[in-house]
């Protein structure tokens, strides 16, 4: 048996030896088809790292529930009314941290576009109304200054993007410094370290950069600004229209992953039955 292995083995070499340009595109193919292979899996495991860093930023255990503007076929009112009313309310909020008990924590949050100048220089920024909990939630890191508290609450203070605050203090330090936001003076207190924008998740959740955003305190935005924003529309600005809404996101934070789903679909439910 070793005889005859022997041979067979002897045979081969001989066989390479006379054939080798043969023997060299069998032994490259061989190569490619490894290395193609290699390559797909490490493409693969990086798509799957982005993938699960996406999962991460937005938070494992976080079920978040946005707003969603209406069209103007699914809203029948939106012809005859001069406001429009739609969106996440504080009653949802209310009820979705009372009546599930797997949440560990919930905060709520409103988005609005809004200009904000200083002096001549000026930008267009989301001004986000939150809670002093939206810091830790989307790992946000503080460059300068502080993050909102409790005692800012109902006060008129703001902390700036770090793309905000380079387009309005380009060569100095913002912090005590003011600011119109619409038609209101704040005190800046704080300024966010520069972070990557966030991808857009499928269909539901739209890309983020928060390095132009610029973040009040929730109960500032709703005494100061309120619910309900006016637009100029039809030619030349003649006519005002109104939107009415209370929150534009509620992120809960579920206290293990395995109960994730099925605290989403009892959010889905309740917002099924009270809206």
């Amino acid at each position: 048996m070793s005889g005859s292995f022997l041979r067979t083995f002897q045979l081969g070499l001989k066989g390479l030896a006379v054939q080798k340009m043969r023997a060299s595109l069998a032994a490259l193919g061989i190569f490619i088809g490894t290395a193609t292979v290699i390559w797909l899996v490490a493409m693969g495991e990086g798509v799957s790292y982005r993938a699960q860093q996406q999962i991460l930023e937005l938070g494992a255990k976080n079920v978040i529930v946005r707003t969603k503007k209406p069209t103007a076929s699914s809203d029948g009112n939106a012809a005859s009314s001069q406001v429009r009313r739609y969106g996440l309310t504080r009653a949802d909020f209310r009820r979705i941290t009372s009546n599930i008990p797997s949440i560990e924590s919930s905060v709520p949050m409103r988005e609005l576009q809004f200009q904000l100048r200083n002096g001549n220089l000026t930008t267009d920024s989301k001004l986000v109304g939150c809670m002093e909990e939206y810091l830790s939630l989307n790992q946000l890191e503080i460059a300068r200054g502080r993050w909102l508290t409790q005692r800012d609450r109902g006060q008129k203070v703001v902390v700036l993007g770090h793309e905000t605050t380079t387009k309005l203090f380009p060569y100095e330090n913002p912090i005590g410094k003011t600011i119109w936001v619409g038609t209101e003076y704040y005190v800046i207190i704080g300024q966010t370290k520069s972070r990557t924008a966030s991808a857009a998740i499928g269909g539901s959740l739209d890309a983020r950069d928060y390095n132009l955003d610029a973040y009040i305190p929730l109960e500032t935005m709703r005494q100061r600004i309120g619910d309900m924003v006016m637009k100029r529309v039809g030619v030349g600005g003649s006519n005002w229209y109104g939107e009415e809404v209370q929150l534009s996101q509620i992120t809960v934070k579920v206290n293990a992953i395995e109960y994730v789903n099925e605290t989403a679909s009892i959010i889905e439910t309740l917002l099924q039955r009270y809206h």
